[in-house]
This record gives C-alpha cells, structure tokens and sequence, in this order.
C-alpha cells in the first residue's frame, strides 16, 4: 500500500476487495465454511461447526501479528489456524482445520477474494460498457479520419472506433465472468486421507458453503485456475490500455477530436494552456502493469510433485496487485467516458487536412472502370502528389488531369472525394455490435 502512488495506481473500489482485511475474512470465511462442511458430512459435532463459525465471524484477529507469525511456516494460514483455535477454545477448538493443509485454506481464500473482487470490478467494466454503447450509438454517422500507422488513412465514423473498443471490453468481460473459481481441499498430499471416506463429501459441502465449484480433485500443484484468471485480468488490462492509448492521442492539441472536461482535472503545474487527459492516463499508466505480473503468474504454475516450493508462495502478491491495476484501469476508464466530449466539428475539419487525399483510393477505383486499374492509379496518385506540394486542390488537379477529367465530371470528383459517403459497412459494423450486446446483457 502507497498513500503516495496508490490514489492514482490503485483508485476504485476493487482495491478494498483484495486488500488484507479482505484476504484475512476470506481466511476466515475458508475455516468456517471447513467446519460446517464436516457437520454436514457427520464428520464433527454440528455445535462445533457453530461455534467455529461464530468466532470466525466475531473474533479478533491482528493482522499485523498474523504476518509476523507466518515467517516461521511460510504462510499466514498456519498462525490464523493457532489464533482461531485458542479463541474457540474446548472441544470444538480440536477440530478447527480438521482434515485440511494451509495451502487449502489460502487457495480458497484466493478464490474468494478473486470471486467478490471480480463482482466488483465487473460492475465498473459493464459500467464502461454501457457508455461506450451510448457513445457508438450518438456517433453511428459522426465522419472521423481513420488512422492507421498513427496516418490519416480512409474515413470511419467515430462510433465505428468506439464500437472496436466496446466489443473489446464486452469479449473481456465475458472471460472474467466464465472463471473457474473452485475450492481447494486436499489435506497433505491432496487424497484427503484424515478424513477418511467422508473426503469428497466434505469437499462437496465446502464448495455448496462458499458458492464455489467443486473441483474433480485437489488442485495444489496443477494452476490453471490461476493461469485463467491472470490471462483474463492481463486481457482486460490490454483492451483497456488500448482505448485508453487512442484516446490520448485523439485529444492531442493537434487532433483535439476528444477532450476530457472536469473541473479542476487536466490542468498542467507549469503550462495552464493545457487539458491533460488524466483519466485516460491513469487508466493506460494501471493497465500497463498487467503483463509482467501475468508473466510472473505463468511462471508460477511450474510446480513440483504434490505440494510446491516457492512457486505456490510466488502467486499471493502478483495476484493481489493483478486485480489492484486491472480495478484501478476500470475505475479510471469509467471516469474518462463521463467526463469524455467529442469534438464533431475538430473531426470534420480533420478530414480536410489533406484536401481530400485520403479518398484518392476511391477516385482510382471508379477511374480504373473506365482505364484499367495502372493508369489510374498513375494518374490519380500524380495529382496527389501535386496537391499534397501545394500545387492546387486535388479537385481542381484531377479535373484538370487529361486522363482522370476525360473520364469523370468536376461534379462527380466532388463526389468521390466526400468522405461522409465512403464509410463502406460502419453502420452495419456498430448495429451488430450494439445487437450483440443487448442479447447478451
């Protein structure tokens, strides 16, 4: 945790969701369920599971000394364990833990963390979603230069960009929603050999308490839930810090097509002329921690035998600071759509820049239909040329061209040269996505 760096790297509520208070009631809410779990399998006396429980829910437990404790066996399950145990107190305290290891508890305490935390920050992506679908739908017709190479390329429409950054958060928000979120119990060596016949009876009971799936079997040493979720969270990071990267450059002082209006957000501490995109920003600055601490998760399933060294411990962190950067890239987005204008006019008055350059594609095609594909092409891009040198306007130049004005009318090179009719299947695009959505949402 940073008072310093943490409001800006790890803003939003998904930061509560994976911060100690919440691993240490996951913990807890791992133990508690343990116990019912084996009352309900006839494993343990059920005024025992009740009485763990209750101190589970009610007791006290210090944080800080549970930390200190856990050099001694590598993991803060173990003193939890010792703490719960003293607090319960007479029979019922000989059968906290019954039948479980620590890495069951913290491994379900991951998945309970991951499971509330992913509700929260789906509630933020969907958020996002729904202003990207009002944006795309407002701008199904705005004319806006496309770009490729950072180039001014053939026109599209503001809410066909939009809608590529929509459907992108849409595909991300449905890998994080089909997670495999199971419980983890296994004992020592994942047969769950002390608890006798009763072992996947009581797994099932665990997986039913905390709403979880019931794994085929013990899961310690065979990660690909972890992998799921890190490549969930890192895709997600990656389309955000997409959107987030386009809308930079889009409010450029040079572009100026998008701006970010916010009292008191923007400003410069040197240059008042400027307006800062510092959501956007923010947002892309979160996002792009996502692919080492990926990496380091990938790296992490390499684990041996039944029970890991080292790698296992290797998870705890990246995962936490994993779902801090991917809920504070979500949160920071959200802020930059609400506080995002769109500058129509700045857009139209871009497609200009090149006096109609980034049709010639268009005015070569229908030439060609007259003198083959070459000659126009030849003809078409000279003119260019000519125009882009400062020559004349590329109208006036085509017109004027022996081979292009032989072929096609002054008027009809206006035509051609009009990028708000050729936009090809915008439309369409964006009404598809927007479809696709309202049958999914």
């Amino acid at each position: 945790m940073s008072d310093l760096f943490d409001p800006v790297l790890a803003a939003g509520p998904v930061r509560d969701e994976v911060a100690d208070p919440a691993w240490l009631r996951a913990l807890l809410d791992a133990e508690a369920a343990l116990a019912g779990a084996e009352a309900d399998a006839g494993v343990i006396p059920r005024e025992h599971a009740d009485r763990i429980a209750s101190v589970a829910r009610d007791g006290r437990f210090d944080i800080a000394a549970i930390g200190a404790k856990s050099v001694g066996v590598g993991n803060p399950a173990a003193p939890l364990v010792r703490e719960l145990t003293a607090q319960v107190g007479g029979e019922a305290g000989r059968v906290v833990h019954l039948g479980a290891t620590s890495q069951d508890i913290v491994d379900t305490a991951a998945m309970l963390v991951s499971a509330r935390a992913l509700a929260v920050l789906l509630a933020d992506v969907e958020a996002c979603a729904d202003s990207l679908a009002a944006l795309a739908r407002e701008h199904i017709g705005t004319v806006q230069a496309g770009r490729t190479l950072l180039q001014q390329a053939l026109p599209v429409t503001f809410g066909f960009q939009v809608a590529g950054w929509l459907s992108g958060i849409d595909a991300a928000a449905e890998r994080l929603r089909g997670q495999r979120l199971a419980v983890q119990l296994g004992g020592a060596t994942g047969t769950l050999a002390a608890l006798g016949q009763r072992g996947p009876e009581v797994l099932a009971a665990f997986a039913r308490r905390l709403e979880l799936d019931e794994p085929v079997l013990p899961w310690h040493t065979e990660r690909t839930r972890i992998a799921e979720l890190a490549g969930a969270l890192g895709e997600l990071c990656g389309v955000i810090a997409g959107i987030t990267r386009s809308l930079v450059l889009l409010a450029q002082t040079e572009v100026g097509e998008v701006a970010e209006v916010a009292e008191g957000s923007g400003g410069s501490s040197t240059m008042p002329h400027k307006r800062n995109p510092v959501a956007a920003v923010a947002a892309g600055a979160a996002a792009q921690q996502a692919p080492g601490l990926v990496a380091t998760l990938l790296g992490a399933m390499t684990q041996e035998h039944q029970r890991a060294a080292g790698s296992w411990h290797a998870e705890w962190r990246p995962l936490t600071e994993l779902f801090r950067s991917a809920g504070s890239a979500v949160h920071w987005l959200r802020t930059s759509l609400d506080r995002l204008r769109v500058d129509t006019a700045r857009m139209r008055d871009n497609l200009d820049i090149t006096g109609g350059a980034l049709l010639s594609e268009r005015v070569t095609t229908a030439l060609a239909a007259e003198t083959g594909r070459l000659e126009a092409h030849d003809a078409v891009s000279a003119c260019t040329r000519r125009a882009l040198a400062g020559e004349g306007a590329l109208a006036d130049l085509l017109a004027e061209d022996p081979l292009v004005g032989k072929h096609l009318s002054r008027e009809r090179i206006g035509e051609l040269l009009d990028p708000a009719d050729y936009l090809g299947s915008a439309r369409v695009f964006v009404e598809r996505v927007l479809e696709k959505r309202k049958g999914t949402s």
